[in-house]
């Protein structure tokens, strides 16, 4: 059963506290030591923020990541360093309400100017690539290939991040001139390697893994931390697995159903986005919770 919706959170900053970032999604707190991550219901677009929150995403989120964090972490160390209000330092502690649920507190990293994108499955920005070029993000597939249909072998696709604006793709060689041909192998293998174990996992649970991206970080040591957020309906395109046809964009349970709807309206994608109806707000939220449900079962 689906929880009742609690109210949304969409502030772009409610903590008394050194603020070190605000994202499309999340507000990120200094506290020394750590960081403060907080998952709030704003939903982004065509890289514009939604005036309409989703109640209750920002908690699907926070849980989703916290689960598959766990779930991978022998692949990859992660920066989470607990989810739980009770282990938050005592200056957090009066926010309580407002943090639990949505909040994760994580270790201090230095982020890689690198998006690291994994794709099983022809879709999306991948399947209008190819049906331009043959190609997706420059790596070639063999011709005659349909929507969602499945590739030959998945594929490791690199981006530049953008606070703003759109992630740009990248090759293989551009992404190794900023980061070093080293870091930039280790990190195709890890991501590869977490894109399969999610990917098998999923199939357990009824989904499909379609795509999804991963983002990488150094520790003092220099040591390769996953980071950021892990596998959620943001970052990734889960498919229902009953239902998949190759030929057609697949059921899926991602804000792809926001951008499907936003389409059919009479807007050039630039802010300010227009306010979603009820009825696609309370949608967006279920399928939201329907992938949770799926994958981790509470």
């Amino acid at each position: 059963m689906m929880p009742s919706r609690l109210p949304a959170l969409t502030e772009t900053t409610f903590l008394d506290l050194p603020r070190f970032r605000s994202g499309k999604v999340r507000e990120v707190y200094d506290l020394g030591h750590a960081l403060l991550m907080v998952a709030t219901d704003r939903i982004s677009a065509f890289d514009c923020i939604l005036p309409t929150p989703i109640p209750d995403k920002g908690r699907v989120l926070t849980a989703l990541s916290a689960f598959w964090f766990n779930h991978l972490g022998h692949i990859a160390p992660h920066h989470v360093l607990s989810c739980n209000p009770d282990d938050f330092p005592a200056v957090v502690q009066p926010y309580r309400d407002h943090l639990a649920g949505r909040t994760m507190l994580v270790r201090k990293t230095t982020p890689l100017p690198v998006e690291c994108v994994a794709r099983g499955y022809l879709a999306g920005s991948g399947w209008k690539d190819y049906q331009r070029t043959g190609r997706v993000c420059g790596l070639a597939l063999p011709p005659g290939l349909r929507e969602a249909d499945q590739l030959p072998e998945p594929l490791f696709t690199p981006a530049t991040k953008a606070e703003t604006g759109h992630d740009e793709n990248i090759s293989l060689e551009q992404m190794a001139d900023r980061i070093g041909i080293e870091l930039t192998q280790r990190l195709k293998a890890v991501t590869l390697e977490l894109y399969a174990a999610a990917a098998a996992y999923a199939r357990t649970r009824g989904l499909i893994l379609c795509d999804t991206k991963f983002e990488f970080g150094l520790d003092p040591d220099g040591q390769l931390v996953w980071i950021d957020e892990a596998l959620t309906p943001d970052s990734s395109r889960y498919w229902d697995a009953a239902s998949y046809a190759p030929g057609r964009s697949p059921a899926s349970f991602d804000k792809q159903f926001v951008r499907d709807y936003l389409e059919t309206l009479d807007w050039n994608k630039q802010p300010p986005a227009p306010p979603l109806p009820d009825d696609i707000t309370e949608a967006t939220r279920r399928r939201y919770w329907e992938a949770y449900h799926r994958l981790v079962g509470d």
